[in-house]
């Protein structure tokens, strides 16, 4: 129960402690990352030459959203292995981790080939679609096709780091990123001015920078500490792969919306900034530069947050209410604070900020006249931005995928991009473009403030019943281990409960629930949940996938481990035939029956009607299937994961008799 006890100290520690520790590295890891995007606006725009100054700036923002089609992408498949991969490492499953890793360094290299075929085929369109206009879509294109042939080494890279961290090596996970920033930043000037390449020097000095860090990546590959490659991990596996798509579909809407309000923003700003005073060029190397810039503050709040994820998430399902306001008020107080200062420096002088990124415009005045402009309106309420992510990474970290996805895009796809195209045309200039980002926080705050607001009202409503009766493993004798998998309305519960008075042994299943709260410190209640059958169709797949629901699937693992070395027994779902199945006096049982039978069974159990019954039955199935393909990656009631399947319908009786019958035969 090591990792138990380790869970337990986020439950014990002081909350500053805790967040000093979790969310410093969180904070740099993301800043490092944000300085990898910066450093080649910075050189452009102190550029003197043709193709660099604000007409390179404007290309390299332009360019800049494309390749976040290649982060969102490598940043599904990266953070969706690196969350299986720490499922493989709770359940000790070295099969299906080094074929996630593989499996995924397959298709994201496939995919990372595509996009440079589409690059390549549709460059004008796709260059169009971002806002390049005849200024400035030569230099555009000497940027973005350079970038654009490394993808696959860019793409790689990204997806190793998230799979290095998870593997339990964030140090070097680090030191390959920070690698790979350093030597960007060291051949930026040697390859810009020194060799006079311009915008495409530095394009190479990025695609350097990437291959460095790639090669520190497939380095550590050779000292894995959870799993081994091999030629048969590249085989793809459409389980493994399609739930690691499902855990890492955060990370593709997250990134995606990204590109949608960059390509939209970047769109109206070429053809408003065309009519304006200030021309195509300024307004799109001036937006790239605020966003940018932005990056470094949003980077901080966020790994406020992020690092403060193992501590909401497991107070959350310990029943610990207090520690979780406690954390998440220390977090926003952090936050607040951050913005405000970003908000000061912006609104009292941004000239020196964007003085640090050049510009050599045709018209240096009215380049910083829009540039000032710029930061003073699209960034007044970035306190407000940088809340709103909190939030929405809050509702993430405690178990609440839907609410966290709504307080995101409402912001960023419902509220911004319509802004964006309609304020400029009701004021008639390029400045409607600018107060678009206001205007959706205002809105935005409103909506994850009374989300969160809501959230909170509710938390800890219902008390724990943590002490209300107290469980103990059961003493038992060597012997068969039976785990009972069933369809809902099969009686596969009240079949195993016979079986284990037949052969005298002891059975468990709600008595699990007890026992994990016990071993883990987790809530009762909490646990319970996890395995409830009732959850929205809509949304329990997504709940499974999150820090909290983790925890509880990992303490429940550990005392089915901790059952079966008492010896005989049989236990209810749980996927414990799944859990224990290196064991080998082990009884893998599954109980089907015709659904009309099992119709009549909930109808009789529960007084349903025969639609509701059916309808439970649909989705008490379908819960059952997620949480078994999460936990092992296969499918549930497949014939092939079972030593027996048996139609129920046959009589309980005679099913106990034949389920009792084999299990002797197996002692």
């Amino acid at each position: 129960m090591q990792n138990a006890e380790e869970n337990k100290y986020l439950g014990k520690e002081q909350i500053s402690k805790l967040l000093l520790k979790f969310s410093i590295p969180c904070i740099l890891a993301l800043l490092i990352t944000s300085l990898y995007n910066i450093v080649d606006q910075i050189f452009i725009g102190h550029g003197t030459t043709e193709g660099l100054g604000a007409v390179g700036n404007a290309a390299t923002s332009i360019v800049f959203p494309i390749t976040l089609v290649a982060v969102a992408l490598s940043g599904m498949f990266g953070d969706g292995t690196a969350a299986f991969l720490s499922i493989c490492q709770g359940r000790k499953d070295t099969k299906n981790a080094h074929r996630a890793v593989g499996g995924s360094a397959l298709i994201t290299l496939i995919a990372s080939i595509v996009l440079v075929a589409l690059g390549f085929i549709f460059a004008d369109q796709i260059l169009a679609l971002f806002g390049a206009s005849a200024d400035n879509i030569i230099y555009a294109k000497q940027y973005f096709f350079i970038i654009l042939s490394f993808f696959p080494i860019y793409m790689l890279g990204y997806m190793l780091n998230s799979v290095i961290r998870a593997d339990g090596s964030p140090a070097y996970a680090m030191v390959a990123t920070v690698a790979g920033a350093v030597t960007n930043i060291i051949l930026d000037p040697i390859f810009i001015f020194v060799l006079g390449w311009g915008i495409q020097g530095a394009a190479w000095a990025t695609i350097t920078g990437q291959i460095i860090t790639l090669i520190i990546s497939l380095v550590y590959l050779a000292r894995t500490k959870t799993f081994r490659l091999s030629l048969d991990s590249f085989k793809p596996q459409s389980q493994v792969l399609g739930n690691i798509a499902k855990l890492g579909i955060s990370t593709l809407i997250t990134q995606l919306s990204i590109v949608v309000i960059s390509m939209v923003c970047n769109k109206m700003l070429a053809v408003y900034g065309a009519n304006s005073e200030y021309g195509a060029n300024d307004p799109l190397a001036i937006i790239g530069i605020c966003m940018k810039v932005f990056t470094i503050v949003l980077s901080i709040a966020m790994g406020i947050i992020i690092g403060a994820q193992p501590i909401l998430g497991y107070n959350i399902g310990a029943g610990q209410f207090s520690r979780v306001r406690e954390t998440f008020r220390k977090c926003l107080t952090a936050t607040i604070v951050v913005g405000l200062i970003a908000t000061v420096i912006f609104e009292v002088c941004p000239q020196p900020i964007i003085a640090i990124f050049g510009s050599n415009s045709q018209n240096p005045e009215l380049y910083m006249q829009f540039a000032t402009l710029t930061f003073r309106i699209f960034l007044s309420l970035i306190t407000f931005t940088c809340i709103i992510k909190v939030i929405s990474i809050f509702f993430q970290a405690v178990g609440e995928p839907l609410k966290a996805a709504v307080v995101s895009l409402s912001r960023d796809i419902v509220l911004f991009v319509p802004l964006v195209i309609i304020l400029p045309r009701l004021m008639n200039n390029i400045n409607g473009i600018l107060w678009a980002a206001p205007a959706a926080d205002i809105v935005g705050i409103i909506i994850s403030s009374a989300l969160a607001a809501l959230y909170f009202r509710h938390l800890g409503r219902h008390d724990s019943n943590q002490s209300a009766q107290t469980i103990a493993l059961q003493e038992s004798h060597p012997g068969v281990i039976v785990t009972i998998a069933r369809q809902h309305g099969s009686q596969g519960k009240k079949i195993g409960e016979l079986v284990a008075k037949r052969l005298g042994i002891p059975y468990y299943y709600k008595e699990l629930t007890a026992l994990a709260a016990k071993e883990s410190g987790l809530d009762r209640e909490y646990i319970k949940k996890v395995n409830s059958n009732d959850g929205k169709e809509s949304s329990h797949e997504l709940y499974l996938t999150t820090s909290p629901a983790k925890y509880a699937i990992e303490a429940q693992d550990a005392v089915l481990k901790q059952i079966a070395k008492q010896g005989s027994c049989v236990i209810v779902g749980r996927a414990a035939d799944y859990v224990l199945r290196n064991n080998k006096q082990l009884l893998r049982v599954f109980i089907y029956a015709p659904k009309s039978y099992r119709i009549k069974n909930v109808m009789n159990m529960y007084n349903d009607d025969e639609r509701t019954a059916e309808k439970n039955i649909d989705r008490a199935d379908k819960n059952r299937a997620e949480y078994y393909s999460l936990i092992s990656g296969q499918k549930w009631g497949d014939p092939e994961n079972y030593d027996l399947c048996i139609d129920a319908s046959l009589g309980k009786e005679k099913v106990v008799e034949i389920i009792a019958d084999l299990a002797r035969i197996r002692s």
